[in-house]
């Protein structure tokens, strides 16, 4: 008998899993804390953002079986342009993973910091906290000898369990519907609370998840004639993903509001779960952030390696030097970003931020390339597409460059 769900499962849930990490839990908890329901229509943008260029870099992948960085590589013919945009997405890939990676150590750490404690080291005046060494061990490993696959499948189920809670817990603490339909349908913002927008953008609409899913389709649908079931599964998994990152956003509103204060640690972000858990709260948080850390180490690398081997046209093979030489190089960024004493918490918002501001990049080239004849054909993007995507580059350019300009004025 067929499980009339799996249609429903596939490349977009890995895609919403993948958001679905620390950073998201980190960014939309700081949201309800300090905005309530004001910012919820951040993440419906987003949400809908994320079906709209995720459905483009799947539908690449389908059509042409090219990821997307090979199709950079091999539709820009005059070697300038080519070069340049290379570079820029290969850079905007790279820092922004890089940034990505550190906070999702730093989640991981916040995690296993509350049900271990710290552990840290001074040397030459600076404190060293040795718990990203431990993880980014643990990450380097499982992706050296390729068995990530089977703990990255354990650790998205723990995610997906932690989603559950928050989406029971939202229904049980009866929020004021009224106020989350103003904040979803009535955009607002203060001075003080864009960056937060911005950071909720860059967490739900992850530039390197266009790269991991222009590949990782191919694998499911092998036919042009599979489109129609591939746009119901990307929709499917994103809204699910937006719908517990909402959920995320309304617990710690309603939690927030009547306790007040404010984020430091899991102990602080589990108070959201209590009226369902009660005293495993901090337990439940801790083992989640720690796990969405885990998980999202491993992916992050591996994406800016797909994304160069794309660009450059190296060789398809997990073990090629090249290719492992990219995802060591994010890897230790990211361990050494959370060892060097920075604040995790600002860590993970900075890493969300940062991709928000480098998305209007990718998403230009984005555009560039599923409007090319050569590439889709008859399936290149119609009108209706192209108008959807040309008002998320706005969006994502404006807020990038306000977010510029707040964070120049604050330096």
């Amino acid at each position: 008998m067929k499980n009339p769900l799996k249609k429903y499962v596939g490349p977009s849930t890995l895609v919403a899993a993948a958001f679905i990490g620390p950073g998201t839990v980190t960014v939309c908890t700081l949201a309800g804390v300090r905005s309530g329901y004001m910012l919820l229509w951040a993440l419906l943008f987003s949400m809908i953002a994320t079906i709209v260029l995720q459905e483009m870099t799947g539908r690449l992948g389908i059509v042409s079986r090219k990821g997307f960085g090979e199709a950079i590589r091999e539709e820009f013919k005059n070697p300038i342009l080519r070069y340049v945009g290379i570079l820029l997405v290969l850079g905007a890939v790279v820092v922004g993973n890089a940034a990505y990676e550190g906070g999702n150590i730093s989640g991981a750490v916040l995690g296993i910091e509350s049900l271990y404690g710290g552990m840290e080291v001074e040397m030459g005046g600076f404190v060293i906290r040795l718990w990203p060494a431990v993880i980014g061990v643990i990450a380097f490993t499982l992706l050296f000898t390729g068995s990530f696959k089977i703990i990255s499948t354990f650790l998205v189920a723990l995610v997906s369990l932690m989603s559950i809670v928050f989406l029971t817990t939202a229904i049980l603490i009866q929020p004021d519907f009224s106020e989350i339909f103003k904040g979803l349908f009535i955009p607002r913002y203060t001075e003080g609370s864009l960056l937060t927008v911005v950071a909720l953008i860059g967490t739900t609409v992850v530039p390197y998840n266009l790269f991991l899913h222009a590949s990782s389709v191919q694998e499911k649908y092998t036919h042009v004639s599979q489109l129609s079931d591939f746009r119901k599964e990307n929709a499917v998994g994103i809204i699910t993903g937006g719908i517990i990152s909402m959920c995320i956003v309304i617990t710690s509103a309603a939690a927030f509001n009547k306790s007040g204060g404010d984020i430091s640690n899991a102990a602080d972000m589990a108070v959201q779960l209590e009226p369902l858990l009660g005293g495993w709260a901090t337990a439940f948080m801790s083992f989640g952030l720690f796990s969405a850390g885990i998980s999202s180490a491993i992916t992050a690398p591996l994406a800016a390696g797909y994304a160069a081997r794309g660009v450059f046209g190296w060789e398809h093979d997990l073990t090629d030097f090249k290719f492992r030489l990219v995802w060591i190089l994010i890897l230790l960024t990211g361990v050494v970003f959370s060892s060097l004493g920075f604040n995790p918490i600002q860590l993970i918002e900075f890493a969300q931020l940062a991709n928000g501001i480098l998305l209007p990049f990718i998403a230009v080239f984005l555009l560039y390339i599923v409007n090319r004849v050569m590439v889709l054909g008859a399936n290149r993007n119609t009108t209706i597409q192209n108008v959807f995507g040309g008002i998320v580059v706005l969006v994502a350019i404006i807020l990038g460059m306000k977010s510029i300009n707040a964070v120049l004025n604050f330096l």
